[in-house]
C-alpha cells in the first residue's frame, strides 16, 4: 500500500516544473572525516600584515578608535609599510606553514591584481558550465586559476587566521565590486579562522568555505551579494559567531551539506557539525538557508526583516546529506520576516548588471521562490528540533512545514518518495502576532507541536510529550489543496522572471488565489445541485440540509480567500451534514445513490474532524483525498439522477 501511495506521490511530483531542479552547483566533494576541531582565536603577534600606503587616509580611518586600539593600529601601520603587503591575496600567497596569522589594517581592499578576467589557459578550462552561468571547477583548477572566480583564494592552507584590526567589521572591507563570484574563498583550508572584516558585492558569496574540517567566522559581515553572505559547504567542526549578513539574494547564512554525522539517529545526538550563535541576519531573501543543513545547532541568533527568517530543505539534487536532518534551532529571535523583494524582479531592476541594481540602497534580488511573511520554513526535513524560540510578527505563518518527494533530489526509489518531513519537534516556543502560528501540509510521520500554539492549519496538531507525541498521524501525501498550491507555487524562476499567478507567495490575494478559485468553482456546482435536490425532493429535512450546505459552500470560499482553518472546518462540517441528511432521505428513492451520498457525507464529516479536532491516525491518506475523489464521482452521478426523464406516450405504455 505504501509503495502504491509513493507511486501516486511520485506521479504528482513529476508534474513539478523543471525550474525547481537547480540551485547552488558545486564540484563533487568529500565530507571531512571529522578528525578536526573548531579552531581557537590566537592573540599572538601576526606573522603577516596587510595595509594600504596612504597615511592620511589611514589616520582618518582610525581617528575615532579607542586610544589603545588607535595606538596599536598606528604601530602596525608603520611596521606594515616596511615589510607588509598591499593586498590580502599577496599575504595569503606568502603563507608557508600551518598556524600563521594575517592582520588586515583598516582600509578598502579591492584586490586589483585579482580582478582581471581569465586569460590564456585559464580562459579555456574544460570544466562544465552550471545553469547559473559559472564553471564547476575542480580543486586543481581552482589552484591553477585561483582568480577565475575568487577575489581572494585560500587553497589548501591549514590553521590560517585572518583578522581585521579595526574597531568594527566595516573598518576592513574586501570588495569584489561584482567582478567575482566570491570575495573570499577558503577551500580545503582546515582550521581557517576569519575575524572582524566585511566581504561584499559579489555575484555569488561574500565568504565561501568548502571541504574544510574546522572553521570559524567571527564578527564578519557579509552583504550585497547575488546569493549568500556566508556559504559553508561540506564542512565539520564549524562555528559562526557574532556575525551579520544583509542584502543577499538567497540566504544570509548558509551552512549547507554539513557533516551528516547524526544520520540514522533519533533526537539525542552527541554533537553538531556546525554551531551558529549570536549572529544577526536581516534584509535578505532568507535569513538562514539550510539545503542539506544537517547537524547544525543555531541558537541565540536574530533573524528579522527577511522574506523568510530561516529555511531548511531537501529540494535540490547533488547536495550530500539529503534528506536534510538534525538541525536544532534554540532560543532564537525570529521576527517580522515580512519583506517582499519580488517587486525588484517584476520591475526589471534585477535584470540589470549587478553593479547597477542598487544593492547598497536596499535592493535584494530573490533567487528563491518562498512564501513571504514566514518565520521558519522546513521543506522536507527530518528530526529537527525547534525549541524556546521567540517567533513573532509574521503576516503568513510562524512555522511552515511541508514534505518534498525524493525524486526532487534525484532519488527514484519508490520506497523513498515519502521519506521527508518526519519526526520534527516544535516545543516551548513563544508565539506573538503571527497570522498563523503553524502551517503544515499534513504529510509525514512523528511530527509534533507544543500544545499552546495559536491559530494553525490544520487546527488539530499532534502534541509533543516527553515520551513522544500524542495525536500523531502518518500521512504519505499532504492535503490535496495544499499539494495543488505547492505545485503551482514551485513554478518560480528568478532567471526567467516567472512568478506564478494564483500563488499568494508572489502577491495573489482573495479571488486571485488558486485555492479560492478552486473553492469557488466547486461551490457553485455543489450549490446548484443542492438547490436542484431541494426542489426535486421537496421535503423539509432536505431543504434545511440544502440551506446548511449552501452556507457551508459559501464559507468554504471565504475560508479559502482568508486562509482561515476554523472557517474551512466549519464549512466542511456543514457540507457533510447536508450530504449525510440528503443520503438518508434518498436511500428510499434511489438506494444505491442514496447510500453513496451518505458515505460521502460521512467522509466529509470525517474530513472536518481531521481538520479541526483530531488528526485521524493510522491512515496514509487524509479523508480529504477520498472526499475529493468521491465528490467528483457523486457530481456526475447526481447530474444523471437529476436529469429529466422522457415521458412515455399512451401508445408506448400500451
Amino acid at each position: 500500500m505504501r509503495r502504491l501511495l509513493a507511486l501516486v506521490g511520485l506521479t504528482l511530483g513529476l508534474l513539478l516544473p523543471a525550474s525547481a531542479a537547480f540551485a547552488h552547483e558545486e564540484r563533487e566533494i568529500t565530507i571531512p572525516d571529522g578528525s578536526g576541531s573548531v579552531p581557537a582565536h590566537r592573540q599572538a603577534e601576526p606573522d603577516l600584515l596587510v595595509c594600504k600606503s596612504d597615511k592620511a587616509a589611514f589616520e582618518r580611518a582610525v581617528a575615532d578608535f579607542p586610544a589603545d586600539l588607535k595606538a596599536r593600529n598606528l604601530q602596525l601601520w608603520e611596521r606594515c609599510q616596511q615589510d607588509g603587503t598591499r593586498h590580502l591575496q599577496e599575504a595569503v600567497d606568502k603563507v608557508d606553514r600551518p598556524g600563521m596569522a594575517i592582520a588586515i589594517l583598516p582600509g578598502l581592499y579591492l584586490e586589483e591584481p585579482s580582478q582581471a578576467a581569465p586569460a590564456g589557459d585559464c580562459a579555456k578550462l574544460p570544466a562544465r558550465w552550471s545553469d547559473w552561468g559559472y564553471q564547476i571547477l575542480s580543486f586543481e583548477e581552482q589552484q591553477k586559476c585561483p582568480h577565475n572566480q575568487n577575489l581572494v583564494a585560500i587553497l589548501g592552507k591549514r590553521d590560517l587566521q585572518i583578522e581585521g584590526t579595526g574597531a568594527d567589521p566595516t573598518d576592513v572591507i574586501i570588495d569584489a565590486e561584482y567582478r567575482k563570484l566570491n570575495a573570499v574563498r577558503a577551500d580545503r583550508a582546515d582550521g581557517i579562522y576569519f575575524r572582524n572584516f566585511t566581504a561584499q558585492r559579489t555575484t555569488f558569496n561574500g565568504v565561501y568555505v568548502l571541504e574544510t574540517d574546522g572553521f570559524v567566522i567571527d564578527r564578519v559581515l557579509g552583504r550585497w551579494t547575488d546569493e549568500y553572505g556566508f556559504l559553508t559547504f561540506a564542512t565539520d567542526h564549524g562555528l559562526y559567531t557574532d556575525c551579520e549578513a544583509y542584502g543577499n539574494g538567497d540566504g544570509g547564512l548558509y551552512p549547507g551539506s554539513a557533516s551528516n554525522l547524526n544520520d540514522g539517529k533519533g533526537h539525542d545526538v552527541e554533537r553538531y557539525a556546525v554551531e551558529i550563535r549570536r549572529c544577526k541576519s536581516h534584509h535578505n531573501a532568507l535569513g538562514y538557508s539550510g539545503t542539506a543543513g544537517d547537524s547544525v545547532w543555531a541558537h541565540d541568533n536574530e533573524f528579522y526583516d527577511n522574506m523568510v527568517g530561516a529555511t531548511m530543505d531537501s529540494l535540490w539534487p547533488d547536495h550530500p546529506g539529503l534528506p536534510q536532518n538534525h538541525a536544532k534551532f534554540e532560543n532564537n529571535k525570529i521576527y517580522n520576516n515580512n519583506a517582499d523583494y519580488y517587486g525588484h524582479l517584476r520591475d526589471g531592476t534585477c535584470s540589470k548588471p549587478p553593479a547597477e541594481r542598487g544593492y547598497e540602497n536596499g535592493v535584494v534580488c530573490p533567487q528563491v521562490g518562498v512564501p513571504t511573511g514566514v518565520g521558519l520554513l522546513v521543506a522536507g526535513g527530518n528530526y529537527n528540533v525547534f525549541k524556546g524560540n521567540q517567533v513573532s510578527g509574521h503576516r503568513t505563518t510562524g512555522f511552515h512545514l511541508f514534505g518534498v518527494p525524493a525524486f526532487i533530489r534525484g532519488e527514484e526509489d519508490l520506497a523513498k518518495q515519502a521519506d521527508t518531513s518526519n519526526h520534527n519537534r516544535y516545543e516551548g516556543n513563544v508565539f506573538t502576532g503571527n497570522a498563523l502560528d503553524v502551517w503544515w501540509d499534513g504529510q509525514g510521520t512523528g511530527n509534533c507541536f507544543q500544545g499552546d500554539t495559536g491559530a494553525s492549519s490544520p487546527a488539530a496538531l499532534p502534541v509533543c510529550t516527553p515520551e513522544g507525541l500524542t495525536g500523531g498521524s502518518s500521512r504519505v501525501l499532504a492535503e490535496p489543496m495544499k499539494v495543488m498550491k505547492l505545485y503551482l507555487c514551485s513554478d518560480f524562476s528568478a532567471r526567467d522572471v516567472r512568478l506564478p499567478a494564483g500563488c499568494d507567495w508572489f502577491g495573489a490575494s482573495g479571488i486571485g488565489m488558486v485555492e479560492t478559485q478552486v473553492a469557488l468553482g466547486g461551490s457553485l456546482v455543489l450549490a446548484l445541485l443542492a438547490v436542484l435536490f431541494a426542489v426535486r425532493v421537496r421535503r423539509g429535512l432536505v431543504i434545511v440540509a440544502a440551506a446548511a450546505g449552501i452556507v457551508g459552500l459559501a464559507l468554504d470560499v471565504v475560508a479559502a480567500a482568508t486562509g482561515s482553518t476554523l472557517l474551512t472546518g466549519a464549512a466542511v462540517a456543514l457540507m457533510g451534514a447536508w450530504l449525510t441528511l440528503l443520503g438518508v432521505v434518498l436511500r428510499g428513492e434511489r438506494p444505491v445513490f442514496g447510500w453513496f451520498t451518505l458515505l460521502l457525507g460521512v467522509l466529509t464529516l470525517a474530513d472536518a474532524v481531521d481538520r479541526l479536532i483530531y488528526l485521524i491516525p493510522l491512515i496514509p491518506l487524509g479523508p480529504g483525498w477520498f472526499r475529493g475523489l468521491f465528490t467528483g464521482i457523486w457530481v456526475l452521478w447526481a447530474v444523471v439522477v437529476l436529469a429529466p426523464r422522457p415521458r412515455r406516450t399512451v401508445k408506448e405504455a400500451a
